[in-house]
């Protein structure tokens, strides 16, 4: 054989091994079989390396964030959204509903607090007063605020107490639900669940709170106004402002 069938040759015997299929070792991808699943990884995984080798940096698709809840789970990153505000601001409530939106877990404070200490709330200021249930909270705030993301909801004087405002800065974006007198007392007047206002007037104390605590919150990275509004168009609001772009009332379409 001369040298020049015997080029040829090799020539159309690597064309024959390099079919659609299977190529060679040195071309990176592996032989795919009949039985083997499309969605397995060893299936893509050389052809996708090889791919982002050799093609340009510009030409890499990316995914780009459209819809608000796109941009304010960018925004957000691996952060936890953490909301504080008074008692009736709905932290819980809305929450609940920005953490469906976003995708990551709802975690509620004071209900982890009863979980761990087997107590209620009330239960617990009644038997170890105020300071000492600070105390607790401050705990279980810094081990929520550990992991992330996710949305967590404080009680209404957690972000008031030095050590929890400082595991709360430091644990994520913190967002104000800021509101009127009105608001929260049409909200909490209608069950005696708040140790803090067992007084004999207490939408007086109510409002004693708010005096003292809003200058407090308004240290939160972010504020948004609560008020007797639909919840998901509150949600929207928060993930508006974690975003940073103006509220569209047409995202609640």
């Amino acid at each position: 054989m001369s040298a020049s069938e015997a080029l040829f040759l090799g020539i159309a015997l690597a064309i024959f091994m390099n079919k659609p299929g299977q190529t060679c070792k040195n071309g990176g991808h592996r032989h795919v079989s009949r039985g083997s699943r499309l969605d397995a990884p060893p299936a893509f995984a050389d052809t996708i390396r090889s791919y982002n080798m050799v093609r340009p940096m510009s030409e890499i698709l990316t995914i780009v964030p459209e819809t608000l809840r796109d941009k304010a789970r960018a925004a957000l990153g691996k952060r936890n959204l953490i909301l504080v505000g008074l008692m009736g601001a709905g932290k819980s409530s809305v929450g609940r509903i920005v953490a469906s939106q976003l995708g990551i877990p709802f975690i509620d404070t004071d209900n982890e607090i009863e979980r761990v200490s087997r107590m209620t709330i009330p239960d617990l200021f009644a038997a170890y007063g105020e300071q000492e249930f600070r105390a607790l909270e401050a705990r279980v705030i810094k081990r929520i605020l550990r992991g992330g993301p996710r949305v967590v909801s404080t009680g209404g004087g957690a972000f008031i107490n030095e050590r929890s405002r400082r595991f709360i800065k430091k644990g994520g974006l913190s967002v104000w639900l800021k509101a009127d007198l009105d608001v929260l007392w049409e909200r909490v007047n209608k069950r005696d669940t708040r140790p803090l206002l067992r007084t004999e007037n207490p939408k007086q104390t109510l409002e004693n709170l708010m005096n003292q605590r809003y200058p407090i919150y308004a240290e939160a990275d972010l504020t948004v106004l609560s008020r007797d509004v639909r919840k998901e168009k509150m949600a929207n609001e928060i993930l508006a402002a974690v975003a940073g772009i103006p509220y569209d009332e047409s995202d609640d379409e």
